[in-house]
């Protein structure tokens, strides 16, 4: 799928509909971030909510 690519957004999650998988860069031209913890401290609380399921 060619997207146009925002070089300054870099992902490696390839099962999203905005991923360029050559590049590893998204389509985006912003994404928000979230979390899932009600008290996040490691990166792992972290979640792109801007994803989307190919």
């Amino acid at each position: 799928m060619e997207h146009n690519c925002n070089q300054t957004i870099r992902c490696t999650v390839d099962k999203c509909r905005h991923h360029e998988g050559v590049k590893n860069l998204c389509s985006l031209d912003a994404i928000t971030v979230g979390t899932h913890e009600a008290n996040p401290t490691k990166i792992e609380c972290t979640d792109c909510l801007s994803f989307e399921n190919r």
